[in-house]
């Protein structure tokens, strides 16, 4: 299973996107972290390795209902991990210009 894993301290959340076996629990011992998720910044920071999510989700492991909508609301640039979708610029941009 594909699911966020709470990292932060109190009254400020940070997750981790994490590859885990369903039964364990929430901050249980995950077999790969995947991504981060930081919903304090505006707008909310999404840091993931699409190749490694695919990687997991073609072994059979499903995303949690969150995970699937940070799937859905990130950019479509499967194969360029770590994606940012902070809107700021990046080293590709910079060097295409």
């Amino acid at each position: 299973m594909i699911r966020l894993a709470r990292v932060g301290a109190r009254k400020q959340p940070y997750y981790r996107v994490v590859v885990i076996e369903k039964d364990r629990a929430r901050n249980g011992r995950s077999v790969e972290v995947v991504g981060t998720y930081n919903p304090r910044t505006n707008p909310a920071s999404v840091d993931l390795k699409l190749e490694r999510i695919e990687y997991w989700k073609n072994k059979g492991a499903q995303p949690s209902d969150r995970v699937a909508k940070l799937l859905r609301s990130g950019p479509s640039t499967a194969g360029h991990p770590p994606v940012s979708t902070t809107g700021g610029t990046t080293d590709a941009d910079t060097s295409a210009a």
